[in-house]
């Protein structure tokens, strides 16, 4: 995909620290030579449009999005017409911005920027997404709070941007557009490899935690529907039985954990990849400690499996419950019971809340749901078998994963050289066979699709994207 790109012979000093040298025949201008504001209103029957952080502006999916929102007077939502671009104020600098696919509406928290003649409105996309890009909005923006701050269109217009010839920016666009298609291609069929894996892995771990380990074993009906029957040795008891809620006031020498969707209760990383925090945490003893052993599980995503047991004595957001053993039992195996996907069903039947996607299940909640309970010993064969048996699962998992991030980090960085002039692609891009510029059908989903497995379950609320 690459071979063959070599950077410009020709090349000059942009006179942008962050931008560096450039090709000698590009020239650096405002963004207010480039773009006009569009302001207009009174279109509520075009689509509404939302933007998202990995892929851009797209027309909202009202049917299939878990998000259940009323719109407000579309009356007043801002016209964005094919190809402008469309940003949210208060979010430029993480990169919610892009070129609108179809005439639509945006939020009056949206800039609407029209591309002038001879722009290439998907060139800009692909620069206003690239990191050090996104860190010059960041000090364009102005707010009283830091992580609170809008880029108005006034200051917007103000910022410099590279400025390819128009053919030239058309080349760029062409090349880049063929290489996100191979790569999100790439992506997909590994994220097709991990599906059909954790389906496997899910049905093991299922067999394991409510039959055991033994094929020919007698069972007994369990009396809970989503259970069936259980062998007949095995006790059912409801959590209360099995666990009680801890509330220890915080120590704030002890780590932050945090849950991953994919792996349970980790210790948590404070910085991001930047070295800058991810949170700051003023009170640490508002925060809740958990032993090691302990089942920590966050009240609004248990449903999801954000459940896991500590590792370490640590410290869970008050978001949490700690739950400690009380009875013989082992809280490894309740772990992997606990993240079932029948076992989460039932949690979300049991939750409650406001907005469905919002319900949180409780203590009160929790320790009425009903649990198998093997022998202890049988419990501690169970967890034995299933680290035994999954690891090559998990390892090839972890490489499937392994190598998205790395194509992921792949294509940011070809983007990044690519617009700001690092790299040569006109060749390559004019050696393209036409029907590769045709868009290949959910092209724009794949980056875009949330992986749970790889998530890092947060003890706050992410804040929406306003659309």
């Amino acid at each position: 995909m690459i071979d063959g790109l070599t950077p410009y012979t020709d090349r000059k000093d942009s006179g942008l620290p962050w931008l560096g040298e450039i090709p000698a025949h590009w020239d650096v201008r405002r963004n207010g030579r480039l773009f006009v504001q569009r302001n207009q209103t009174g279109f509520p029957d075009l689509p509404i449009l939302e933007v998202s952080l990995k892929t851009g502006v797209r027309v909202r999916d009202f049917e299939n999005s878990n998000r259940k929102q009323v719109m407000a007077d579309r009356e007043k939502y801002k016209r964005a017409r094919q190809g402008d671009i469309a940003y949210n104020m208060m979010r430029m600098w993480q990169g919610a911005v892009g070129t609108s696919p179809v005439d639509g509406l945006v939020s009056p928290a949206y800039v609407v920027a029209k591309p002038l003649p001879e722009t290439e409105s998907r060139y800009y996309k692909y620069l206003f997404r690239t990191g050090v890009y996104m860190d010059e909005v960041n000090k364009f923006s102005r707010g009283i709070v830091s992580d609170r701050n809008r880029l108005y269109w006034e200051d917007f217009k103000q910022m410099p941007s590279p400025y390819p010839p128009p053919e030239e920016q058309a080349a760029i666009v062409r090349f880049l557009d063929h290489a996100d298609r191979r790569i999100r291609r790439y992506i997909r069929a590994k994220r097709q490899l991990i599906a059909l894996l954790n389906e496997q892995k899910q049905a093991i771990i299922h067999r394991a935690v409510t039959r055991g380990l033994d094929p020919h074993v007698k069972l007994k009906p369990s009396g809970v529907e989503w259970l069936g029957d259980v062998p007949e040795h095995w006790e059912v008891r409801r959590n209360g039985f099995l666990f009680q809620e801890r509330k220890e006031p915080g120590d704030p020498a002890l780590p932050l954990l945090v849950v991953s969707l994919r792996t349970g209760v980790t210790v948590g990383d404070e910085v991001d990849e930047r070295g800058r925090p991810k949170r700051l945490i003023e009170n640490r003893a508002s925060y809740r400690t958990v032993r090691k052993g302990d089942i920590a599980y966050n009240m609004m995503r248990l449903w999801q499996g954000a459940v896991g047991t500590a590792p370490v004595d640590g410290l869970v957001s008050p978001a949490y419950v700690v739950a400690r053993s009380v009875a013989q039992i082992d809280t490894r195996y309740f772990e992997r019971l606990f993240r079932t996907p029948e076992y989460m069903a039932e949690v979300n039947r049991r939750s409650r809340g406001i907005v469905s996607d919002r319900n949180r299940c409780y203590w009160d909640d929790f320790k009425q749901l009903v649990s198998p309970v093997p022998p202890p010993d049988e419990q501690d064969n169970i967890v034995f078998f299933l680290d035994e048996h999954l690891k090559k699962t998990d390892a090839v998992m972890d490489g499937a994963r392994c190598e998205i991030d790395k194509f992921k980090e792949y294509r940011t960085r070809l983007i990044a050289d690519v617009v700001t002039g690092k790299l040569d692609v006109r060749e390559a891009a004019a050696a393209l066979p036409d029907e590769l510029d045709a868009v290949e059908p959910d092209a724009e989903e794949l980056l875009d699709e949330d992986d749970t497995t790889d998530e890092v379950e947060l003890d706050i609320e992410p804040e929406e994207v306003e659309a």
